[in-house]
């Protein structure tokens, strides 16, 4: 690591007092690298086990990587706190430009402590920060407004990034996100209900400097390399052209796409909700996270008439991916692209991580179809399958609360379950709601193995579909242990903070070259160790907090409705859940 690089710089901001200070770590870097191996290192030493996650104790870490500002495609910020939806490690990923800002700042982590006494946002302005009052922004109706008066009150010169919550974080609900910029988030694991609780409204970072490497030639040689793999290789010109939303009508082919609370895995009205339908009838704009070339955040114009007013329209601009026509579309069983972008939008404006939002509304159909709850609990909504001015005023009154059925739904499709019953169609793995693939026991047993719970933990929908498209025959020990090397390998990439995308871009020896240019001398055995000791560090936080493998509920639903490689056997994922856990 080069001397003069500020990466190696920590700001600890103190809500409680008001304060905050710089510490440099320079050993802490060399060893971690950054983003998640920097922040489980942080959070080790910050989070007490046993910490409320909603209490003064749990911090929020973000942190960045050595590569961020020096190369494409490296831009994430890795958010890690206690996550108050599953009660033990949270981790959330986000693009736009926070990681440029915070390297620009000058900082390689961020901890932020304690909570504050009434309102605030904080204003990170290179090396001075301010605590803003934020009174007259907690409450407002829109996460878009907090967003437009943040922006308005600071100038601080060179990159700057906002991240915001909404209402939804505001009143605690446990999968509240956080939005960064407009478009992106960190969306996950209830980072939200953390900012809510310590009355933090926001963050604004901005900052501007140069950063040193240790080659210009080899790194300008590099850059160049990199650039040109990822501007033309074909996974990132399909996610240029149709964004992740590309996946809708493969997967739906293949039986995979889960669909009316994974009743089945082929949505009729697929077609309707395709990526290729709406770029071609609403693509309105797509835009980049910072220091990428690819572009693949993909908005649709939702055009709305004012109801007194003939001839005048509202305009807005809303992100769609898999993940969100995935939740708000076919899970909920609708097709009506308009409605389905205002429901989106109606998650955007209270602040909700979208997937566990849609899974959550799926069982509480299901729930309402079967009897388990009637319209006395939904306070007078029909949810049913496609009926989107329901699901709109549902996800309204998940945030306002106005009764316990609510209440419950505001902390997910587990703990409603846990309440209400339907245990065996409520969609979550270690109690974080679904992805949108449904291909086989591969990507279930990420979600359920996973130190997120994610499908981006270790990919087991590639597994699947291998499986299927060559015949072969998966085993509970074979799984286990792909997904186990794949998601050691990942700790690597979410340290240096690249997008999983451009995993296929940035292989182990283009990573070690691009580090041995900002002063990392590392080797393939370095790199392999490190991914294992990291991997490690965040099962032994799962466990310190309570956490179970072999306890783990598999939802009966995944059990029922075929996949690609056929029906999934509950033997199986017991097993290969046993030879992953001993092995972490």
């Amino acid at each position: 690591m080069l001397k003069n690089d500020p990466l190696s710089r920590v700001l600890t901001i103190d809500l409680t007092r008001r304060r905050f200070s710089v510490d440099e770590r320079p050993e802490l870097f060399e060893t971690a690298l950054g983003g998640a191996g920097v922040a489980i290192r942080l959070l080790e030493e910050e989070c007490k086990p046993g910490t409320d996650p909603l209490g003064p104790g749990n911090p929020i870490v973000l942190a960045v990587g050595p590569l961020v500002g020096l190369y494409p495609i490296a831009s994430k910020t890795v958010a890690m706190f206690k996550s108050p939806h599953t009660g033990n490690l949270g981790e959330s990923h986000a693009g736009g430009r926070s990681a440029v800002a915070i390297r620009m700042a000058g900082y390689g982590a961020i901890v932020i402590r304690g909570v504050s006494t009434s309102p605030v946002y904080v204003a990170i302005e290179g090396g001075h920060v301010y605590f803003r009052d934020a009174s007259a922004l907690w409450g407002l109706h829109s996460a878009y407004t907090a967003g437009t008066i943040m922006r308005q009150r600071e100038s601080g010169a060179g990159v700057r990034s906002i991240m915001r919550i909404g209402r939804a974080g505001e009143r605690g609900v446990s999968y509240a996100s956080v939005i960064t910029e407009t478009y992106r988030h960190f969306g996950r694991l209830g980072l939200g209900a953390v900012f809510g609780s310590k009355l933090l409204k926001g963050v604004t970072i901005s900052g501007q400097r140069s950063l040193p490497v240790a080659d210009r030639r080899a790194y300008r040689t590099l850059y160049d390399a990199l650039y040109k793999s990822a501007t033309e290789s074909p996974v990132m010109k399909k996610y240029h052209e149709l964004g992740t939303a590309v996946n809708v009508l493969p997967l739906n082919a293949m039986g995979a796409l889960p669909t009316r609370n994974l009743q089945s895995g082929h949505f009729e009205e697929a077609e309707a909700i395709s990526g290729e339908r709406l770029a071609s009838e609403y693509l309105g704009r797509r835009v980049a996270c910072a220091h990428c070339p690819v572009a693949c955040v993909h908005l649709g114009t939702l055009r709305l008439a004012y109801p007194k007013e003939p001839y005048f329209y509202k305009t807005s601009m809303v992100g769609y991916d898999h993940e969100p026509i995935f939740a708000m579309g076919s899970l909920l069983g609708g097709s009506d692209v308009s409605s389905m972008f205002q429901l989106l939008d109606e998650a955007e404006v209270q602040g909700l991580d979208v997937m566990s939002a849609g899974v959550t509304l799926a069982w509480a159909t299901e729930a309402l179809q079967r009897g388990l709850i009637s319209v006395r609990e939904t306070d007078g909504l029909e949810l049913a399958w496609g009926n989107y001015p329901a699901y709109i005023a549902a996800t309204q009154r998940i945030v306002s609360q106005p009764n316990d059925f609510y209440r419950a739904l505001a902390r997910g499709a587990d703990y409603a379950a846990s309440v209400y019953g339907g245990a065996d169609y409520a969609l979550t793995f270690g109690k974080n709601e679904m992805p949108g693939y449904h291909t086989g026991p591969g990507c279930h047993l990420g979600y359920l193995t996973g130190a997120r719970h994610s499908h981006l933990d270790s990919a087991g929908y590639s597994l699947d579909q291998r499986a299927a498209a060559k015949g072969e025959t998966l085993t509970p020990d074979g799984v286990a242990n792909d997904l186990l090397e794949e998601e050691r390998w990942r700790q690597v990439l979410t340290s240096l903070v690249i997008c999983l995308f451009a995993r296929g871009v940035y292989t182990p020896d283009i990573v070690l070259k691009a580090l041995a240019t900002v002063g990392f001398d590392w080797t393939a055995d370095d790199l392999t160790r490190f991914a294992a000791d990291t991997l490690h560090r965040k099962q032994a936080f799962k466990l310190r907090e309570g956490f179970d493998p072999s306890a783990l509920r598999i939802p009966k639903r995944i059990l029922e409705t075929p996949t690609p490689t056929g029906m999934i056997d509950e033997g199986f994922i017991r097993r290969a859940i046993e030879t992953y856990a001993q092995q972490v």
